[in-house]
């Protein structure tokens, strides 16, 4: 199914909650705060793209790993999230599509 998603599979849901799953008891609402292509330089069926979800975690995070997305229109999205940092609000997630 990750073979399929697009960029604009998300640009829908810039600035909207989602569920991310970090385990089978680990589950938190995220807000979609950035979609971004990707540059690239070879020839690729998709243009690659970027997401970043923000959590509201505050004094800790989950090392990069892959999470389950649940996407409202897609289904449940296995996605490898890298965390990138704190935004003062709480923690930023990364996914790159290639």
């Amino acid at each position: 199914m990750l073979d399929i998603i697009s960029q604009d599979d998300f640009s829908g849901l810039l600035h909207t909650t989602l569920q991310l799953r970090f385990g089978a008891d680990v589950r938190f609402s995220v807000e979609l705060v950035e979609v971004r292509r990707v540059e690239n330089y070879s020839p690729l069926e998709r243009q690659p793209f970027a997401i970043v979800v923000r959590s509201d975690q505050q004094t800790h995070y989950y090392h990069q790993n892959t999470f389950t997305v649940e996407h409202p229109e897609k289904g449940d999205l296995d996605i490898f999230f890298v965390p990138v940092g704190f935004d003062g609000k709480g923690v930023l997630y990364e996914a790159v599509f290639s």
